[in-house]
């Protein structure tokens, strides 16, 4: 186990936990659960513009929170298996010393 004391565990954790602190961000991995959307999926369930959707996405790709995959004319997203675990309706986020966890579908 890695200790608070080391700064790139805290920097890596510091930054996923920050990609997260936004409703809309938590409202695209609400829906990722659900499995794989091209960003005009996404869009059209929580009714925002794909360019805000864009950018949300980019940050929780830069993050790790997202991974993309290219799918003909579109780009896949899906929830990364290393850092997103599914169990039924139970979601949770992990990073280094924390889980962002919420048994009703809504990380």
């Amino acid at each position: 186990d890695q200790q608070m004391t080391d700064a790139q565990w805290a920097k890596q954790s510091a930054g996923l936990i920050k990609s997260l602190a936004d409703p809309t961000r938590l409202r695209i991995v609400d829906t990722l659960i659900d499995g794989e959307k091209n960003v005009g999926e996404i869009a059209t369930v929580l009714g925002v513009e794909i360019v805000n959707v864009s950018h949300h996405l980019q940050v929780l790709r830069q993050a790790g929170v997202v991974t993309n995959e290219k799918r003909g004319r579109f780009v896949a997203y899906s929830l990364n298996p290393e850092v997103a675990l599914t169990t039924g309706k139970v979601t949770a986020i992990e990073c280094p010393g924390c889980r962002i966890m919420n048994s009703h579908g809504t990380a």
